[in-house]
C-alpha cells in the first residue's frame, strides 16, 4: 500500500510541533494529528525555561545541543525569548561545594558558565535572601513561551505544505495510524508525539505523569534579573519522592513565574493548595520579596517522565514505520529542537550530531 505521506505526527505539543517543523524543512510531506488545541496540554503547563540540568549526562548532552538549536527559534512570532540566564544558587556552603563539578560537566558539552561567590551574587540579584553562599551562572540561558512556540512551529510547517487534521488516533498499525471515528486509515511512517498519553498508542514505552504547578504574578518588572534555579534542582527532578524546589523567572512581560513542584502518578491537573504551600514557601526562603506580589493564576499540568528518566526517541521496536518522542518530562521544552533534529536524522538514516543510543526506545521497550 502506497504511503499517503512522508511522516504522520501524531500530537501538537511542543515535541509534535519540532519535528514537524523539522520534518518539512527537509521536504517531506507532513500530517500533523491533533484532536485538540496545539500546544495546550503539557506545553501549555511548563515554564519555558532553557536549561540544562546535570543530573543525567545524556540528557546534559541533549539540553547543551538543544540549547544551540534554539538561536534558530528564538525569533518566532510569540515565543518571548529572553536571553535572561540562569543563576544556579547556593544555599549554604555544601551547595557551593557543588560548583566545580558543575562546570566541568558543563564545560564538557560545550557549555560556559562563571562561578559567583557572595559578593558577585548580590550584584547580580540583590532581592535574594541574606546570607546565600554564592552559585553558578550560565549567562547563554533563557526562557520562551511554549504554546506560541508550539504554534508558530505548526504554522511554519504548514507554510511548507504540512496538513493539520483535527482528529483523535485510535490506534497505530504498521506504517499507518486509523482514526478514532474509523472514517479513515492514513498510511505512511509514524511519529508519535502524545505526552502523557503515549502509552494509549504504545503501550510497551510506559510513562509516569508528573503533576507539576505554577504560579504567575502581576506585572512587577526588575524584582530578578535572571532565572533562578537552587543548585539542589537536579535532585529534585531525578527524585522518585513528591517535592519541590527554587525555580524562578523574570517574564519579559514584567511579571514573576513562580514553580516547581513534582508529584508523581496523578491523574489530574487539578490544583493542590497543600503543594501549592510549599512550593511558595520554598520560594520565600530564597526571595522573600515574593510575598509581597499580587498572584493572578495557578495552574497544574502533567508531564510525562519516561520509566528512566531519559526521553524516548527513535524507532519502536517490534513495529515497522513507528517512531516515538516523548518521556521528556520538566525539559521537553529546552531539548524539543535537539530531540526533533536527532529523529530526522535517525529517520533519514543519517548519522546524529550527538549520541543517540542513550534515548533509544528498545531499552524499555524489550524489556
Amino acid at each position: 500500500m502506497s504511503a499517503d505521506h512522508d511522516l504522520i505526527v501524531v500530537g501538537a505539543g511542543m515535541l509534535g510541533a519540532a519535528c514537524a517543523d523539522a520534518a518539512t524543512a527537509e521536504g517531506l510531506k507532513v500530517l500533523i494529528v491533533e484532536p485538540g488545541v496545539v500546544g495546550g496540554g503539557s506545553t501549555a503547563a511548563s515554564m519555558g525555561h532553557l536549561v540544562a540540568v546535570d543530573g543525567d549526562p545524556a540528557e546534559l548532552a541533549l539540553a547543551a545541543y538543544s540549547e544551540r538549536l534554539w538561536t534558530d527559534l528564538r525569533d518566532l512570532p510569540g515565543a518571548e525569548y529572553s536571553r535572561c540566564g540562569t543563576l544556579w544558587v547556593a544555599n549554604a556552603a555544601d551547595d557551593l561545594a557543588r560548583v566545580p563539578a558543575m562546570r566541568a560537566r558543563f564545560a564538557a558539552v560545550g557549555m560556559s558558565s562563571e562561578p559567583v561567590d557572595t559578593a558577585r551574587l548580590y550584584e547580580l540579584e540583590p532581592n535574594l535572601a541574606p546570607n546565600l553562599a554564592g552559585g553558578l551562572l550560565v549567562a547563554d540561558e533563557g526562557i520562551v513561551y511554549p504554546p506560541a512556540v508550539a504554534r508558530a512551529l505548526v504554522q511554519r510547517a504548514c507554510s511548507r505544505g504540512a496538513e493539520l487534521q483535527r482528529a483523535r488516533v485510535a490506534a497505530i498499525g504498521d506504517h499507518g495510524v486509523t482514526l478514532e471515528d474509523g472514517s479513515r486509515r492514513l498510511n505512511g511512517p509514524v511519529l508519535v508525539a502524545t505526552g502523557c498519553a503515549l502509552p494509549r498508542l504504545l503501550p510497551e514505552l510506559p510513562i509516569r505523569p508528573r503533576k507539576g504547578h505554577l504560579v504567575i504574578t502581576e506585572r512587577y518588572p526588575g524584582t530578578i534579573r535572571h532565572q533562578l534555579v537552587q543548585i539542589h534542582y537536579a535532585d529534585s527532578a531525578h527524585g522518585d519522592a513528591d517535592s519541590v524546589a527554587f525555580n524562578v523567572q523574570p517574564r519579559p512581560t514584567g511579571q514573576v513565574l513562580i514553580g516547581s513542584s513534582r508529584e508523581f502518578d496523578a491523574t489530574d491537573t487539578a490544583v493542590s493548595l497543600t503543594m501549592v504551600r510549599r512550593m511558595l514557601a520554598c520560594a520565600f526562603g530564597f526571595l522573600p520579596s515574593l510575598r509581597g506580589l499580587n498572584a493572578i493564576r495557578v495552574w497544574a499540568g502533567l508531564r510525562p517522565a519516561s520509566v528512566d528518566g531519559l526521553p524516548y526517541i527513535g524507532a519502536v521496536p517490534g513495529r515497522r514505520g513507528v517512531w516515538v518522542a516523548g518521556g521528556h518530562e520538566g525539559l521537553g521544552i529546552c531539548t524539543a529542537p535537539g530531540s526533533a533534529r536527532l529523529l530526522l536524522d535517525l529517520f533519514l538514516g543519517r548519522t546524529p550530531a550527538i549520541d543517540a543510543a542513550p534515548y533509544d526506545p528498545a531499552r524499555v521497550a524489550a524489556a
